[in-house]
């Protein structure tokens, strides 16, 4: 039973993102009780200072404009992100994936480690704007025939996948890169079949019965690079924008190796504020940070997203020890459409995504729903 492993890790997560987070917006705070400066004394026989009465010198308490948009340039962005077949009405392969991020507003300093990183891995300089962001997650895997006991060889094998994520991003202009580090565990230990079956009973659904046949115990990771263009094709349609954004990468690991390319095309206000909106990887997801909007933001998207498998552990099984597995297609497609709102600070949006077949003997292309949260902190 995963259960305590899975309280146990979700809560140490939450404790090491949102505790630093806490610290640095308290040190940002300015000290209000601290005793104003007191003005250095005027020479002996030094005139007073004199304000031209057409230009009076600026109140103390008033804040220039750009400055306001500076400081909500320097928070970060706190997502979270929900994703379920029950959008499409089923409940097999990818049935539920569940991720909460943190991406930081840019770092301050060259000599920051983080940039060293983006240095290091994505060949930042310093004009480019550098973050890092932090995130832990779970997805579930399932048969489509979640009340047989036995193992089913031609259907999605029963797996869980907990981890930890470390990602740095670089933004240039309409450029961004980003690399991302995710370890974590595959296994009874990431507590897959705890979360469902307490769910499913929560809301009257029948148990799934056949985690006994999922995958085994497996510390597992991947690296993951991608690079996104914004605007490759941007202009005014009727007054709303239009841009066409492209993008590749690939991943590396025992969880998944992988190349992919595609493009995403936007419409609506605001384009230049995100890449779109965060997904669960591997997926057409957007940059996990955002620029908010004076008032109400919108736009709709559809994109389009290919990629090589070469490894899928969640098709494959596990890499050192036998376990259920499929033959595994080479080839696979997303596509999906949305819509995304940003009010001020806070950006909600829904996609709806279909994933070609991943197996040979998937009976159908499969259809889920994500939704995400997003707010700067």
């Amino acid at each position: 039973n995963g259960a305590p492993f899975v309280a146990i890790f979700w809560t140490v997560c939450l404790i090491a993102i949102t505790v630093p987070l806490l610290l640095v917006r308290r040190a940002s705070v300015p000290d209000k009780t601290s005793p104003e400066p007191v003005p250095a004394a005027r020479a002996e026989g030094e005139a007073p200072a004199v304000f031209d009465k057409a230009d009076p010198p600026p109140a103390r308490a008033e804040i220039p404009v750009a400055q306001e948009g500076e400081r909500d340039h320097d928070r970060g962005t706190l997502s979270l992100i929900w994703e379920n077949d029950v959008f499409a009405g089923t409940d097999r392969n990818y049935t539920n994936g569940l991720r909460m991020s943190y991406v930081s507003a840019p770092v301050d300093g060259l000599g920051d480690w983080h940039r060293g990183i983006a240095g290091f891995v994505l060949g930042a300089e310093g004009i480019d704007e550098v973050r890092y962001g932090l995130a832990v997650g779970q997805s579930i895997f399932t048969p489509e025939d979640t009340q047989a006991r036995q193992p089913l060889p031609d259907q999605h094998p029963y797996a869980g996948w907990l981890y930890g994520e470390y990602s740095i991003y670089a933004q240039r202009a309409d450029r961004l890169r980003l690399a991302a580090l995710q370890v974590g565990m595959v296994g009874p230990s990431a507590g897959a079949e705890t979360v469902q079956n307490d769910v499913h009973d929560l809301i009257g659904v029948a148990e799934a019965n056949g985690w006994d046949n999922q995958l085994h115990d497996e510390l597992a990771f991947s690296v993951m690079f991608e690079q996104r263009d914004r605007a490759w094709l941007s202009r005014r349609l009727l007054g709303p924008e239009l841009d066409v954004t492209p993008h590749y990468g690939f991943s590396l690991g025992t969880l998944q190796t992988q190349a992919k390319a595609g493009l995403t095309v936007r419409f609506g206000e605001d384009l230049r504020n995100d890449y779109g909106p965060p997904r669960i990887r591997p997926a057409v997801g957007g940059s996990g940070f955002f620029e908010a909007v004076d008032g109400f933001g919108w736009y709709l998207f559809g994109a389009v997203e290919g990629r090589a498998v070469a490894r899928n552990i969640f098709l494959d099984g596990n890499t050192f020890e036998d376990s259920a597995s499929v033959t595994k297609r080479p080839l696979v497609a997303d596509f999906q459409g949305g819509l995304v709102l940003t009010f001020g600070a806070t950006q909600l949006s829904y996609t709806i995504v279909t994933r070609t077949k991943e197996f040979e003997t998937q009976s159908e292309p499969q259809i889920f729903g994500s939704v995400s949260l997003a707010v700067k902190f």
